[in-house]
């Protein structure tokens, strides 16, 4: 089993606005979503000091390779206005690349898998929704697992739209 699989993530503004802003720029690169887990509101990861975040998982298919995608991501994010303040800090639109297939890919600017899947719920759960049987290809573990055994212990709750 292989897939492209991408986490959106928005704090600021109109959070779920952003997300949707976000889904339609990457179908505008010729980017096709396949799937899309619903959206769930967390508090912050890592810096809890500020206003919760909307993610989402989005499964994703492209001819573009990983340094692509990860350009595309980024451009994006500066398209939308995005400022780095700070690691871990608040963001209009966050785009991480999860997971490229089963690829094993280490860079300066990307490593594949995202190293922080297994210690985050945020992303675990959207995960398991939509692809709850992918094989982390390092751990070789299934999401379902990962999640069942993630540290992690802040609240992921489905997302009620009139919440802005």
């Amino acid at each position: 089993m292989s897939g492209i699989y991408l986490l959106l993530g928005s704090n600021i503004g109109r959070r779920a606005k952003n997300l949707e802003r976000a889904r339609e720029m990457i179908v505008s690169h010729g980017i096709t979503i396949k799937k899309e887990s619903e959206i769930y509101e967390t508090a912050a990861w890592g810096n809890e000091d500020q206003e919760d975040f909307l993610n989402q998982v989005i499964e994703v298919e492209t001819s573009k390779s990983p340094q692509r995608l990860l350009k595309i991501s980024q451009l994006i994010e500066n398209e939308m206005g995005r400022v780095r303040y700070e690691k871990w800090g608040k963001r209009l639109i966050d785009i991480d690349l999860l997971y490229f297939n089963d690829l094993v890919f280490q860079e300066a600017d990307l490593t594949l898998p995202h190293p922080g899947i297994a210690d985050r719920r945020f992303t675990l759960i959207p995960l398991v929704e939509i692809a709850p049987n992918f094989v982390h290809p390092e751990l070789q573990k299934t999401q379902h697992e990962l999640l069942n055994d993630c540290p992690d212990t802040l609240e992921v709750k489905a997302f009620a739209p009139q919440q802005g």
